[in-house]
């Protein structure tokens, strides 16, 4: 069985951005040290042009093949004329709106949600599934998911997008690891409870 893994960015309050998603007051603590780590650790998880710009294209897959994200998560590329934003995995959007695939890479998930991600983690494989984004995609798939990789920045919002937009649902997961980073960045890796 194959894990789905919530891999978000979010404040020190838990908000992955403000009152519209904008998380651009985050990017700022994505420094040396952490991007190294994004690259050697997780480099799956950076889009295809920034792999390219960096010079990473070829670096082979960690821990996912498989990427799962929101219509708004998939329109911050889109908007720039990227239809494949992470071409080096396979790509689903869920979105109820869009009603046809921009790109060949790129399969959307309209209805059953959950029954589409069931069957991908059923399927044979080494590697996961990245769910990137965002929260109302995540308060929908929460019993599904089975890994949380969470960077936390160093900062409070004190409004803005939570990591999970759900109903009221008590759901345990344990601590696995903690990485710190000098600019007090935080990574902490927590496994289900099942």
């Amino acid at each position: 069985m194959r894990k789905l893994t919530y891999f978000i960015a979010c404040s020190i309050d838990g908000f992955i951005g403000d009152p519209g998603g904008d998380a651009t007051t985050m990017y700022r603590f994505v420094d040396e040290e952490f991007f190294e780590f994004l690259g050697t650790e997780y480099p799956e998880t950076i889009a295809t042009p920034g792999r390219r710009s960096i010079g990473i294209d070829d670096r082979p897959n960690q821990k996912f093949d498989t990427i799962i994200q929101g219509r708004a998560s998939y329109d911050i590329a889109f908007k720039e004329g990227i239809t494949s934003p992470y071409a080096h995995l396979r790509e689903y959007v869920a979105s109820r709106t869009l009603e046809e695939s921009p790109d060949p890479n790129v399969e959307i998930i309209a209805d059953d949600l959950v029954g589409k991600v069931r069957a991908l983690k059923a399927e044979d494989g080494e590697f996961g599934i990245y769910l990137c984004g965002g929260s109302v995609l995540a308060g929908e798939l929460l019993d599904e998911i089975d890994e949380l990789v969470i960077k936390t920045y160093p900062i409070v919002l004190g409004t803005g997008m939570p990591m999970f937009g759900s109903g009221f649902a008590v759901t345990d997961f344990e601590l696995d690891s903690v990485r710190t980073f000098k600019n007090g960045a935080l990574v902490r890796t927590y496994s289900r409870k099942r």
